[in-house]
């Protein structure tokens, strides 16, 4: 099944295809935390301004064609983060920012981890895993009878099997066709362009 995705047909797009996994959670990780390395941290509940939230969207999601909260507008983005149910956390080094998730709690018995990612220079720090454990962790202490998250073959080659190691096991895979807006200046790898 291919699901297609647009914009505004009057709009310049640039069309990709991606596979897109559902991955779900329906326990709790066992065992231990993992703890993040000194110095590092996470700020809960952070209520970014729109230009705070378009930078966190960009700086981890550009190398992967994250597109959709970016081609929104600002009323648009201004009203999802004054009102929807969500939790937007931040990873930080000491001050710097260093990626960030973000919890959709529209069903709290049925979380889904809508973002998850480093910044870029943050990658091959060791700090992937044990971020995505405490972010599940976060995710499963506010009673959630299961946690999703989804990923693209578009997104870090290392997502899939981060996520699996965290627990989470695929339920399917869909094949997506998205009208990329091409004001977003997005640069699409080859194998994905239709």
């Amino acid at each position: 099944m291919i699901t297609k995705i647009k914009i505004t047909p009057l709009e310049p797009v640039t069309r990709m295809k991606v596979t897109v996994t559902f991955m779900q959670m329906t326990s709790p990780p066992r065992g231990a935390p993992l703890s993040l390395p000194e110095g590092w941290f996470i700020e809960d509940d952070v209520k970014p301004t729109i230009a705070e939230y378009r930078m966190l969207q960009d700086r981890v999601g550009r190398d992967y064609c994250w597109w959709m909260r970016q081609a929104a507008s600002d009323a648009t983005l201004g009203t999802f983060l004054a009102t929807a149910p969500v939790q937007i956390g931040l990873l930080r080094q000491g001050e710097a920012v260093r990626g960030f998730f973000e919890l959709d709690l529209t069903n709290p018995l049925d979380i889904n981890l809508a973002y998850f990612g480093l910044f870029p220079d943050a990658v091959g720090h060791g700090v992937g895993r044990a971020f995505l454990d405490s972010v599940v962790r976060k995710a499963w202490g506010q009673g959630t009878l299961t946690l999703r998250v989804n990923t693209c073959t578009a997104d870090h080659p290392r997502a899939l099997p981060l996520y699996q190691q965290a627990g989470f096991v695929i339920v399917r895979a869909v094949e997506e066709v998205w009208d990329v807006p091409q004001r977003l200046g997005l640069t699409i790898p080859e194998k994905f362009l239709v």
